[in-house]
């Protein structure tokens, strides 16, 4: 399939906030309430056919960007930002590919970004959600699913100059050889204040749902996990130990261990993993730590080698992932993975996945989570990972936010009598159905991106104008 070509005609935006059922601390920030926004795209493809298409995702505060000098709502206000500009950019290209409206406007858009103190990760969310709104409405024209579509490059992809290190690459070949997995691995995340046992805990939510990680592992039969680390060599290396003896009950599981950007350099994390192979009750979990995943700070990271720590264990980008050649930085350093997060753009993962499959088994990615909530925001993101044929994802917006609360009944029954593989009916409504550490994902396999079900956009409020710079 060429890859038809469509005019943007519209963009709506709206969010609505949420409550966490139990607060979650990454790097310097612990969340107890958030806010998601929701992106809706009309499109006109060349016959004259119009139709819409919508994107969800969380407005995360203090990730996209770290300055401790800004308050969680200035953050927020960054990404209505990207949203704005990535609209008006979008509703000026005309004609264009799927593909086409993100690489033709990425560069300028960046630019626009930057000039108002916006990082390219900040840029790329609002990308991201346009791009995924616009796509969802053109397989949805098409009536077919994101898996056929983008195996049969309906997007378009081609090689262009946003990505020059991959001229003459065969994208259309990519495409069609993927092979989407039709159930993935949960990946659940320990988190800094996450209680590891009922001793950690003063009170409980008492909701009937997991709460220690003892209860969660119990609970869900979870194979993999994902340990976030504080930057404090000695307090990370007492947790990891409280963390290992729940683990260890669990034969063969396996770990991604995440600094979280708290390590000054990267001779820090590789002190850390010494302190670790050192420790005799951590021997289990050492021989299941798959991959590292951002131990040192953004600003530093792609300036100083990862080989001490990559010596031991591969190491990943995430936070720094910014720029769109950040992979390539990342690579001269000896960083060998990427991550794959949806609210950086389905473009951006499939390029980083081209980039894999031209450098070689050595490469691989990744798929993490931005605390994704029940309905189209996890959906998108796993029929990304799914796409991709990755063994596993981080998840946790299952846990720390209990199903589709804050919405209507009726939009949470609507999504899970549309996925009832994914979703199960609880006391408590609708949640995240997880099996033996798995979830199954064949039911997102109808036209649309991972989706055919819309949110109820009348509960919601519309988006506010962003107040940036501030």
């Amino acid at each position: 399939m060429i890859g038809p070509r469509f005019r943007i005609l519209g963009i709506e935006r709206r969010e609505w906030p949420f409550r966490l059922r139990l607060p979650f601390r990454f790097g310097v920030i612990t969340v107890t309430e958030g806010r998601q926004a929701v992106v809706r795209a009309r499109i006109r493809d060349q016959s004259g056919r119009e139709g819409w298409g919508v994107a969800a995702e969380s407005l995360a505060a203090k990730w996209f960007d770290k300055d401790p000098a800004l308050s969680d709502a200035q953050n927020e206000h960054q990404l209505r930002r990207a949203l704005e500009l990535a609209g008006d950019a979008s509703l000026a290209v005309g004609d264009a590919t799927a593909f086409g409206h993100f690489a033709d406007t990425y560069a300028a858009h960046v630019d626009a970004c930057g000039r108002e103190g916006l990082n390219p990760l900040v840029a790329s969310y609002g990308r991201s959600l346009v791009d995924r709104a616009a796509l969802d409405a053109l397989l949805k024209l098409h009536g077919t699913s994101f898996f056929a579509g983008m195996r049969a490059n309906i997007g378009g992809m081609a090689p262009h100059a946003v990505a020059p290190d991959l001229a003459g690459f065969d994208f259309g070949a990519m495409l069609a050889g993927l092979a989407p997995a039709r159930r993935i691995e949960a990946r659940h995340t320990v988190g800094l204040v996450d209680p590891i046992n009922a001793a950690d805990q003063d009170r409980r939510v008492g909701d009937g749902l997991p709460e220690t990680l003892e209860e969660v592992a119990a609970t869900y039969g979870h194979r993999w996990w994902k340990l976030k680390v504080g930057g404090d060599a000695a307090a990370d290396l007492d947790r990891l130990c409280r963390i290992a003896a729940v683990l260890d009950r669990r034969p063969g599981y396996r770990v991604s261990l995440d600094g979280n950007e708290q390590y000054a350099d990267a001779e820090g994390a590789a002190e850390l993993w010494r302190a670790m192979e050192g420790e005799p009750r951590l021997r289990q979990l050492c021989a299941g730590v798959a991959y590292i995943e951002q131990p040192v700070k953004r600003a530093r990271a792609l300036e100083t080698g990862m080989a001490a720590l990559a010596a031991a264990r591969p190491v990943i980008i995430d936070e720094s992932d910014g720029a769109l050649d950040a992979f390539v930085q990342a690579r001269g350093l000896g960083y060998a993975g990427v991550s794959s997060k949806a609210c950086k753009g389905v473009w951006r993962s499939l390029i980083n996945f081209a980039r894999c499959r031209q450098w070689g088994p050595s490469y691989f990615m990744t798929g993490e989570d931005l605390t994704t909530l029940a309905g189209l925001s996890v959906q998108q993101d796993l029929a990304l990972v799914a796409l991709l044929g990755l063994g596993h994802v981080e998840r946790n917006g299952h846990h720390f936010i209990d199903g589709f609360n804050g919405r209507p009944k009726t939009e949470a029954v609507r999504f899970m009598e549309a996925h009832p593989d994914l979703y199960a009916d609880t006391p408590r409504g609708p949640r995240l159905r997880i099996r033996d550490g798995q979830l199954e994902l064949g039911s997102l396999d109808v036209p649309g991106l991972g989706a055919r079900e819309e949110p109820d956009f009348t509960a919601m409020q519309v988006m506010p104008k962003a107040e940036w710079p501030g």
